[in-house]
């Protein structure tokens, strides 16, 4: 059953976030992967995907889903209009509409849509919400 689960969910890291000096709560450290990162639970998986995107919008200025979504997953590696248009339809919202990064609604349902983008299944959202809490609690 494993090897039936794609990459960021056997490691527990449903961005698919790639292996960078950049350290977040309960990453496994080393990762078994070469390439991507490994997390303790999905929770922290999903934790991550929102620490990223607060730094998209808070260092980086990047405001809405065109501009994240072009930044976390560049033409070179993905199909990136694509993976907008499926966010932002996910959101409701155009994809050139301000996303709003304190909004638990907004965000779960974002990072739900890259999930599901990222590995082919629709997310848990159970474990969305539950790395959305792991999330506020450091914002808190």
């Amino acid at each position: 059953m494993a090897n039936k689960l794609s990459r960021g969910y056997r490691n527990c890291n449903p961005g698919n976030i790639r292996i960078s000096g950049t350290r977040y709560k309960g990453e496994v450290v080393p990762s078994q992967d070469t390439a991507f990162k490994q997390f303790e639970s999905m929770a922290y998986g999903y934790r991550a995907m929102f620490v990223l995107i607060h730094y998209y919008v808070r260092s980086l200025g990047l405001k809405t889903v065109r501009q994240i979504i072009s930044r976390y997953a560049p033409p070179t590696e993905n199909h990136t209009q694509s993976y907008i248009r499926h966010v932002a339809d996910a959101i409701l919202r155009g994809p050139d509409s301000p996303i709003d990064i304190t909004s638990m609604d907004e965000m779960v349902l974002m990072v739900a849509a890259m999930s599901k983008v990222e590995n082919g299944v629709p997310a848990n959202i159970d474990e969305v919400i539950a790395g959305w809490k792991l999330y506020r609690q450091d914002r808190n």
